[in-house]
């Protein structure tokens, strides 16, 4: 089974689906992250080529611990916009994934580079495997089902299916701390640092659940793609590694 997590910036993923990440590998499922932007603005005290090379690095210590491939898309971070040139390097990251699931943005999220990723994935995914589109690897053998994950702080997000991630808590708390340029980052910009964003809505999402820690998602359902069983860890069934459609 291959999953391809796709996030906007480095520590994205694991921020809003680490655990869910984690329980994928311990399934043995091919875990790939593709990173949408470089995170080359992410810093107060360092250049754009600094910065950029600082967070590449952190991202994939942090696929690292879990043995995740990362898909590293280097496009300038808070200006991702949806043309060509964008597409066909989304199209060619899921040829090289193969995936069976995407996990993905909401496409109602604050920051502007989730939802123009979201959509991207949304509206793309299906255009991988078409051979007349032409990008460096060979097109997919499948049109994989889509979920969205959850927004910073569950922000105009309402689940509809819990994955309990009680077990993998504290890798997903180990892979975001990798990413140590980003605390004081988001302390001087939201004077709350990287672990606000990990325990608190891990245990909102859990009590929703019934568990002790949850992450959330929403399946995007179109035509091609129209689910009749679920494919997240906590839902699969007796094999999850024959998906039929």
């Amino acid at each position: 089974m291959n999953v391809l997590f796709v996030g906007a910036h480095p520590d994205d993923i694991e921020t809003y689906a680490g655990g869910t990440a984690a329980l994928y590998r311990k399934m043995g499922a091919n875990v790939f992250f593709c990173i949408s932007t470089s995170g080359n603005i992410g810093s107060s005290n360092h250049s754009m080529s600094e910065i950029r090379a600082i967070r590449k690095k952190e991202a994939e210590a942090a696929a690292a611990i879990i043995g995740a491939e990362v898909i590293w898309l280097d496009f300038d971070d808070e200006f991702l916009y949806d043309n060509r040139e964008t597409r066909l390097a989304f199209i060619d990251a899921f040829r090289i994934a193969n995936p069976d699931v995407v996990i993905c943005h909401f496409t109602n999220d604050y920051n502007p580079d989730h939802s123009t990723s979201s959509r991207i994935v949304d509206d793309c995914v299906h255009m991988a495997s078409i051979p007349l589109i032409e990008t460096k690897h060979a097109p997919t053998s499948k049109i994989p089902f889509v979920y969205h994950m959850d927004t910073p702080m569950g922000v105009g997000f309402e689940p509809q299916i819990y994955v309990d991630i009680t077990e993998t808590f504290e890798t997903k708390v180990k892979m975001v701390g990798c990413h140590e340029s980003q605390n004081q980052w988001m302390l001087d910009i939201y004077k709350a640092g990287m672990s606000t964003f990990l325990e608190t809505p891990a245990k909102y999402r859990g009590f929703q659940a019934g568990v002790q820690y949850a992450e959330a998602f929403r399946p995007s359902i179109r035509y091609g793609r129209t689910f009749i069983n679920h494919y997240l860890p906590q839902c699969l069934e007796p094999n999850p590694f024959q998906i039929e459609r």
